[in-house]
């Protein structure tokens, strides 16, 4: 398993996890439309990406931030996202990171494959993109988004994501 990706998702679920944290303590931003757009956004562009990259048994299900009762309810889908890509993570073999597939949402006019390993890199970077905007918009509302660098993951010692 190629490590820096290995070291990717294990940073994106403590990022995640540090700034969820982050956006629960604040009231403000746990009501903020932008936030909770955005946090749905990046939870469900990680669920496509682990989908296009895994076995495809089943159309995939699609939602929006109003599907979800609460900031909880949310959060819970998640963290399940976390739980579902780090079981893959641990099974999935070179060959595999290695075989390409069809990106259904790729324009028409260009390549329309990745590499697994191109597919699970870029939904690293795009959730990396999204947190950083988001721990922009807790700091305009009050509130003190964590330093979530991946750097500072490999300072502390690459910790596992605290969710609570």
């Amino acid at each position: 398993m190629n490590s820096i990706l290995r070291d990717l998702y294990g940073h994106q679920a403590w990022a995640d996890a540090e700034l969820w944290r982050a956006i629960a303590a604040h009231s403000k931003a746990r009501e903020d439309q932008a936030i909770i757009n955005r946090l749905h956004h990046i939870h469900f562009v990680q669920r496509a990406f682990l989908w296009v990259v895994g076995e495809r048994r089943t159309p995939f299900p699609m939602t929006k931030p109003e599907d979800f009762a609460s900031f909880a309810d949310l959060k819970t889908w998640a963290r399940t996202y976390h739980q579902d890509v780090s079981a893959f993570m641990k099974s999935v073999t070179d060959a595999r990171l290695a075989e390409g597939v069809p990106i259904p949402w790729a324009p028409k006019e260009g390549p329309q494959t990745l590499t697994v390993t191109e597919a699970l890199t870029q939904c690293a970077m795009h959730s990396h993109w999204h947190r950083g905007q988001n721990a922009t918009r807790l700091r305009e509302l009050g509130g003190n988004p964590p330093t979530t660098d991946l750097i500072i993951w490999y300072w502390t010692g690459r910790k596992e994501a605290t969710w609570d």
